[in-house]
């Protein structure tokens, strides 16, 4: 498991992902799609283990390093 995301990457990930956690958590229990909120663990978590699966299958490599 090579990394694959780079750092702008990275940071635009964790605060996507955090924001998405966060209406899931912090929305009124009225909104009944909140669970999309849930969605936000998936950038959280390719961002602190520096790889994501579609960047693999897309070709695609935003870190510096391994270019």
């Amino acid at each position: 498991m090579n990394a694959n995301v780079g750092g702008i990457d990275k940071i635009l990930r964790i605060v996507v992902g955090l924001a998405l956690i966060a209406f899931a958590l912090l929305a009124p229990a009225t909104i009944s799609w909140k669970w999309v909120g849930w969605i936000g663990v998936v950038p959280l978590a390719t961002a602190l283990l520096g790889f994501c699966p579609a960047y693999t299958l897309l070709g695609v490599n935003t870190c510096p390093m391994k270019k």
